[in-house]
């Protein structure tokens, strides 16, 4: 999971999840390395992007579809990561679904 995703034409969609984490790693490395893997054979996955500093971690996923989202969302593994997430790896978090209906790619 590096560099920029390379994205269709619109539309397609976003999820933007937004972090900050609790301390220590607790397994959260490697489940984040796991979920990648595993949303990016799911059906409707376009790619991903991910940041992260010593206080704030983003990380957008694109999707061809809201049913691509919502499948996505209830799948059992991811559902695992998630309740770690509350429980165990993050002090808060926001997520955001949108709509892309315009991008641009630039690259030397």
């Amino acid at each position: 999971m590096s560099g920029i995703a390379k994205t269709p034409q619109p539309p397609y969609y976003a999820v933007i999840f937004s972090n900050q984490r609790t301390e220590g790693d607790n397994g959260y490395g490697k489940m984040a390395d796991k979920m990648v893997e595993l949303a990016s054979q799911q059906q409707g996955f376009l790619g991903v992007e991910s940041a992260r500093d010593e206080g704030l971690g983003i990380t957008v996923s694109y999707w061809d579809s809201l049913d691509a989202i919502k499948v996505w969302k209830v799948n059992s593994e991811h559902k695992i990561a998630q309740d770690k997430g509350i429980s165990k790896w993050y002090k808060n978090f926001s997520l955001r679904v949108c709509k892309v209906e315009r991008d641009k790619y630039f690259e030397m």
